[in-house]
């Protein structure tokens, strides 16, 4: 019998799981199912339980249960523990649950191997305080860049952000207004996409060199990838973050490392079409 698999979320029907870990087994030959499971508001933990006592192996956990997630786990890996949130579960021999986040290294994948940008050294820049936010540090301080700065629009959360992570490594933090120029990479981790909304700027944001990466994805470019490409910069949305932390995952739960590449371009085209 194929091992068991899912993705639990309330919505769920959008997610693109399905597809993405159906791609990853038929390229390595993993037997295995790979589902939608939606939980309700007040039932994740019972939808987990249920889902792991019939014999599931793993779960990818999205909104609004990554928080609850952390605190159902029995234990943590650093970047969970660090990012206080959990989008993917693993049951041992025993019946804990192991809980880890790696939408962070996700996203340090896309920015490094698929699009070949440089995080080393350079002056880096990650807008918005919340939990996208929070994912993305402790993976990004990894890369040693030159500078991390945050900025959000309220400045106590990015500095209280940042007063968190600072035994991690050293950081700066402010608010939006507060932003000059001189970043070679700016990261929206901001909500402000996925409203249409583009957050307040300056124009010289970037360097001449500087890129831009939003982690919302979708059919059309974010108003955010609009506004740095109308800088002269070269700017990516998220869909690879999407595809590289289901990677990630994987290899957690199969001892695989699927390869990213033909899967994104699938997505891709089954966005624009």
């Amino acid at each position: 019998m194929s091992d068991r698999y899912g993705v639990v979320g309330n919505p769920i029907d959008h997610s693109l799981s399905p597809q993405i870990h159906t791609a990853f087994a038929a390229q390595t030959g993993e037997d295995l199912v790979y589902e939608k499971l939606l939980a309700p508001l007040d039932g994740f933990a019972g939808t987990v339980q249920a889902f792991f006592t019939e014999g599931g192996r793993g779960l990818n956990v999205t909104v609004p249960f990554k928080l609850e997630a952390c605190e159902l786990a029995d234990e943590l890996t650093e970047r969970a523990a660090a990012a206080g949130a959990v989008n993917t579960l693993v049951s041992d021999e025993h019946g804990n649950l192991l809980g880890d986040n790696t939408d962070g290294a996700g996203l340090v994948a896309d920015i490094r191997e698929n699009l070949g940008w440089v995080i080393e050294d350079k002056r880096v820049l990650l807008l918005g305080a919340g939990g996208a936010a929070r994912g993305a540090l402790l993976p990004l301080l990894a890369e040693r860049p030159a500078q991390l700065h945050i900025a959000n629009r309220t400045a106590a959360k990015a500095c209280q952000l940042a007063d968190e992570f600072s035994h991690y490594g050293a950081m700066t933090a402010g608010g939006l207004d507060e932003l000059c120029g001189g970043f070679d990479l700016v990261i929206n981790a901001s909500s402000a996409s996925l409203d249409n909304q583009l957050p307040p700027l300056p124009e010289d944001l970037l360097t001449s060199s500087g890129r831009a990466y939003d982690m919302v994805y979708g059919a059309k470019p974010t108003p955010f990838v609009h506004w740095a490409r109308a800088q002269g910069a070269e700017a990516a949305d998220g869909l690879g973050m999407l595809v590289g932390q289901a990677a990630e995952a994987f290899f957690l739960w199969r001892g695989v490392k699927p390869r990213v590449e033909p899967v994104l371009a699938q997505l891709r085209r089954t966005l624009k079409a």
